[in-house]
């Protein structure tokens, strides 16, 4: 064959791609599982980070196994549709650490397109909501972790949010990007500026959480957002408000099992409380 010629140039550079696509695509299969088992790592490293935070004394380090660390701690993963309802469990490790189920973030853009849908007004889409809760026993208190997800200036945004047995405040939160400005937008993912969520609540109005410029400290349902990201900040906002909206169901059903929980505590105390008396009264006569 004339090596100089076109047929063999088209022949060659054919060969060439399919071999090289060859080699990349069984590169790509080999890496799949290790790929994958980085990505749930991450993942249970920033739920457990979130739980965290509720507690100074608990804390993670490179030197942390955050797998057995989560499933030390964790008493509860599963799924609630749109009514708050649970409908589906998560695998816990608690027997063996490679089982441990945990959403991607690929897991959260599908949640987050179908809310998207559902607030436009599909509200019949609810019922296939499949929203993540974990439930951690952290030091004694217990604390669930909820995930956001939105889109941020130049891509996906994401975090997730320890929120106490009231069903509103926010004990830890954590963040993180794809692709937002360094030293701008990237600094959601910075502790200086995740911290301040700490302590703020969700508001009962239509807006649960906002991330407004100039916030006031002082103002339970906001956090003030960084300068000179202001898309960034807001966009994190709106994703955190818009996943709030569509868990409250299940964090009112939280609130009000801590109600009965307390009454049946005061209900307790009260019978102690009027048994000594009696027991009282009747040594004394």
């Amino acid at each position: 064959m004339n090596t100089n010629g076109n047929t063999y140039t088209v022949i060659y550079s054919t060969v060439l791609v399919v071999l090289v696509a060859a080699i990349l695509s069984f590169v790509a299969m080999s890496l799949q599982d290790k790929q994958n088992e980085n990505v749930k790592m991450e993942t249970i490293s920033k739920v457990l980070t979130a739980a965290a935070e509720s507690d100074p004394s608990v804390t993670i380090d490179e030197t942390t196994n955050v797998m057995q660390m989560y499933a030390d701690m964790v008493t509860a993963a599963f799924f609630v549709d749109g009514s708050g309802k649970n409908v589906e469990s998560m695998e816990l490790g608690k027997e063996d650490l490679n089982r441990i189920e945990v959403p991607t973030t690929a897991d959260l853009k599908k949640q987050n397109d179908l809310l998207k849908k559902i607030d436009g007004g599909q509200t019949d889409l609810l019922g296939q909501l499949r929203l993540p809760v974990f439930i951690f026993d952290v030091n004694g208190t217990e604390i669930r972790v909820i995930p956001c997800y939105g889109a941020g200036l130049w891509g996906p945004i994401w975090g997730y949010l320890a929120v106490a047995d009231d069903g509103r405040t926010i004990k830890g939160a954590i963040f993180d990007h794809k692709g937002e400005t360094p030293g701008l937008g990237a600094k959601i993912a910075e502790p200086a500026f995740y911290d301040k969520f700490i302590d703020k609540a969700f508001s009962d109005a239509d807006t649960k959480f906002a991330v407004v410029k100039g916030g006031n400290p002082e103002d339970q349902n906001t956090v003030d957002a960084i300068s000179g990201a202001t898309i960034t900040s807001q966009a994190l906002g709106k994703g955190i408000n818009l996943w709030v909206k569509y868990y409250e169901p299940y964090l009112k059903t939280v609130a009000a099992a801590k109600t009965e929980k307390l009454l049946q505590q005061q209900a307790a105390a009260s019978v102690q409380e009027d048994t000594a008396g009696e027991a009282t009264i009747n040594e004394e006569e």
